[in-house]
């Protein structure tokens, strides 16, 4: 049952969120999430880390199409920026030096914590007006 006030209608954004749903929260982040620290410290790193993050980042940036979730608009593209960076270590093309998987990992964490925050606290869950022009 639904507390008053807090009904979900059929135009509100969170009946479009992937990240409100446990489900396709575990597909489009949890499982990658799995994934990346598994891999952590370990020779299949660069087999693991650049594709979890772009699907990452490309469920991140669905998911502000589908329902402008706020957070979304940052996480997608810097998901996106940091799986780039981990195929250009795992290619030996970033000179990241023998501890580059965990200062890559630890930007990871940081940014994401800062990203999923930050943007919510100070515009809230969601834009008021969307990618088309606020329809």
């Amino acid at each position: 049952m639904t507390a008053p006030g807090n009904e979900v209608t059929a135009s509100d954004p969170r009946r479009r969120d992937w990240d409100a749903r446990y489900a396709s929260w575990m597909i489009g982040w949890g499982l990658p999430a799995i994934a990346l620290a598994g891999a952590a410290f370990s020779d299949i790193e660069k087999l693991v880390w650049a594709p979890m993050l772009t699907w990452m980042g490309v469920a991140c940036m669905v998911n502000a199409r589908r329902c402008s979730r706020m957070h979304c608009h940052f996480t997608g593209p810097f998901f996106l920026v940091m799986a780039f960076l981990s195929l250009l270590y795992s290619l030996d093309a970033l000179p990241l030096g023998a501890h580059g998987w965990a200062w890559l990992g630890g930007a990871i964490v940081v940014g994401w914590l800062g990203l999923r925050t930050a943007p919510e606290r100070l515009w809230g869950p969601y834009r008021r007006s969307s990618w088309s022009g606020g329809r």
